[in-house]
């Protein structure tokens, strides 16, 4: 284990998960906009 001051590795993996969480802001509401969308439509269309 790594103490909290000892520089990071070179070698270190990449975590593709890091990449996404700065679009999490963005990319929510504009899908949950599309859920509701299509939710509204499929309701509408079987009524």
């Amino acid at each position: 284990m790594s103490s909290p001051n000892e520089p990071h590795s070179h070698y270190e993996s990449h975590d593709p998960v890091e990449s996404v969480v700065p679009a999490i802001p963005v990319v929510l509401p504009l899908v949950g906009g599309a859920l509701m969308f299509l939710l509204a439509f499929i309701a509408i269309y079987m009524a």
